[in-house]
């Protein structure tokens, strides 16, 4: 089995697409030894296309709550009750505070995110195109929003405000899809990516795992998404919230968790692969390993609903494995920000 995934890992370097049926294989993997070469095979793959850039980005929930939605894992569905702090559109000047925020963090990309199936109207919809434009003014940041369900009008308002890439979750297999959801349909996000890509949108999109999903679930959904050719691939893993439908799903095992980020390098070396929900909960001491099991990103801060890690403490751990931010913190453009002594030092060295 060692010299399978070595084999196939040479292969995936040379430009091969991988199978199904090997896609599958590694999953199974279950000894640790076939594990560690799986991860060492995954990080070579990254250092060959991604380099030891760690894309790195941050986002603010602009709109809490009330989602009429019914997928299971969220906090935010008007369906369940919650403990969650629930609040209309924020002020632009709330969002451009945010993506400086961001920045002076250490974040290449800023997300824009509102609960609920799309924008509610075109009162909501401006506001937001003017925050982005407020932000390409003021702050030296990557733009990105996740908005829900796009049309092609909201979409051309988007792009023409300044927006850099759109982001819309699959969340997980089309099979699997409808144990998750019953709202609307894995048709539907499908339609939105579409709209997303044709208005010239980098294409933000993965999903969660820890759900109940099989394994085939997981290959399927890896090669859905190469099928798709997004951009980047976001890969969360569940936070059982209290009051939601999945709140007593079981966490996943550290090494399960690297297992799927290495399968998702194989399959889509040349993508950015950000991991992000979960994965304080789910890797715990192991989070570095992210990185060597072939991810190239990841999101600093809070997330919507739950806390985060400190972001110093994943920028010092980036740069402790001889890895860089994509975006050093002190550079010409960004030059008036100003960071805290045992970061700067860190990132000068």
């Amino acid at each position: 089995m060692l010299e399978r995934v070595n084999r196939l890992a040479r292969e995936v370097l040379n430009g091969s697409k991988l199978s199904r049926r090997h896609a599958q294989m590694l999953l199974e993997i279950d000894s640790q030894p076939e594990i560690f070469a799986l991860l060492s095979s995954a990080n070579m793959i990254r250092q060959r296309f991604k380099g030891d850039k760690i894309d790195l980005c941050s986002i603010i929930n602009a709109k809490s709550g009330r989602c009429p939605e019914d997928c299971k894992f969220c906090a935010q569905s008007a369906r369940y009750n919650t403990d969650i702090e629930k609040f209309p559109l924020i002020d632009s000047s709330e969002i451009v505070s945010g993506a400086k925020r961001a920045n002076a963090r250490g974040a290449n990309r800023f997300g824009i995110v509102t609960s609920g199936r799309r924008i509610k109207n075109k009162q909501e919809l401006e506001q937001i195109c003017e925050s982005i434009k407020m932000i390409s003014k003021e702050v030296c940041i990557n733009r990105c929003a996740s908005l829900g369900s796009l049309d092609e009008e909201s979409a051309s308002m988007l792009k023409e405000a300044g927006l850099h890439t759109y982001h819309h979750n699959l969340e997980t297999a089309e099979g699997f899809f409808p144990t998750i959801c019953t709202t609307h349909t894995y048709q539907e996000r499908l339609k939105t990516i579409a709209i997303a890509k044709e208005a010239g949108f980098r294409i933000c999109c993965g999903g969660i795992f820890g759900l109940g999903e099989g394994i085939s679930d997981r290959v399927d959904f890896a090669l859905a998404l190469r099928e798709l050719d997004v951009d980047m691939v976001p890969l969360n893993f569940l936070n059982p919230i209290p009051g939601t439908p999945l709140e007593n799903m079981p966490l996943l095992h550290p090494l399960e968790v690297l297992k799927i980020i290495a399968l998702f390098r194989f399959v889509l070396p040349e993508k950015d692969i950000k991991v992000c929900g979960g994965r304080e909960k789910h890797l715990r001491s192991l989070q570095p390993l992210m990185y060597l099991a072939g991810a190239n990103g990841t999101m600093l801060g809070d997330y919507l609903t739950t806390k985060g890690r400190d972001p110093e403490e994943d920028i010092l751990e980036i740069i402790d494995l001889g890895l860089q931010p994509m975006n050093p913190l002190r550079t010409a453009q960004c030059g008036r920000n100003r960071k805290s002594g045992r970061l700067m030092s860190a990132l000068s060295r």
